[in-house]
């Protein structure tokens, strides 16, 4: 399968599906990371321009432990917003994927940006399909389905899914640990010890299954996205 994940800012995919994206790569499926904001905010040691330039190799470098193609979209951090020239944006970077799942942000996390690129995503994947709407990318044929990640910390989520990751949460702790930069931030910012909350989620997720490491999922009940075959690896 082709697999798009999609996140808000650098890191967070990662965080929140890095041991499932792992997994699928494993599997021998076709993985796209995007990042969609320059993640230029978080720092109050960087200047904006370095922080963007840091951001996206520290991004690079964890999609390439998995062999994952990457696609940096470099829209503002805490700024972006669903507007006709984001939702191009958003359909013509699903068309160049042509994932048949797509993987982003629950729509009621903690962060703008993530409820902002949620509601991106389930309506521009719908528009992505219409071969009227014009874009670099020929429409996409299919309505994909869609996955969202957990939120953080697992706040108002309720799953309907689960992928054990046991055996490649070392991969997901590998991958988060490119982001020096967002380590340093989160433990300033927000008194977070972002790989310890990994660690504490994934196991918290994988009590509720009887597996060691679990991340968890909402699929997105619309019309059209509904499969009957197990799309999660």
């Amino acid at each position: 399968m082709r697999i798009l994940a999609i996140g808000a800012h650098p890191d967070d995919l990662e965080i929140l599906c890095g041991g499932t994206l792992a997994k699928y790569a494993e599997n021998g499926d076709e993985i796209t990371m995007a990042v969609v904001t320059d993640g230029a905010a978080g720092s109050t040691e960087l200047a904006i321009e370095e922080l963007r330039k840091l951001r996206r190799q520290e991004a690079e470098e964890s999609a390439k432990l998995i062999g994952a193609d990457f696609i940096w979209l470099g829209e503002p951090d805490e700024l972006f917003f669903e507007n006709k020239e984001s939702r191009l944006k958003i359909l013509d970077l699903i068309r160049k994927a042509k994932p048949d799942v797509i993987i982003t942000h629950a729509p009621s996390d903690y962060h703008p940006d993530h409820q902002a690129v949620s509601h991106a995503i389930l309506n521009a994947s719908f528009v992505a399909t219409l071969p009227n709407i014009k874009s670099a990318h020929e429409a996409h044929e299919r309505v994909c389905p869609i996955y969202y990640m957990d939120t953080l910390a697992g706040v108002n989520f309720q799953p309907s899914d689960y992928v054990d990751i046991t055996a490649h949460f070392g991969m997901k702790q590998q991958m988060l640990a490119c982001y020096t930069s967002q380590i340093r931030w989160l433990q300033y910012h927000d008194n977070i010890d972002i790989l310890e909350l990994i660690e504490t989620t994934a196991k918290f997720r994988g009590y509720q299954i009887g597996v060691k490491h679990a991340e968890a999922f909402q699929s997105a009940q619309y019309w059209l996205r509904l499969k009957s075959e197990r799309l999660l690896p």
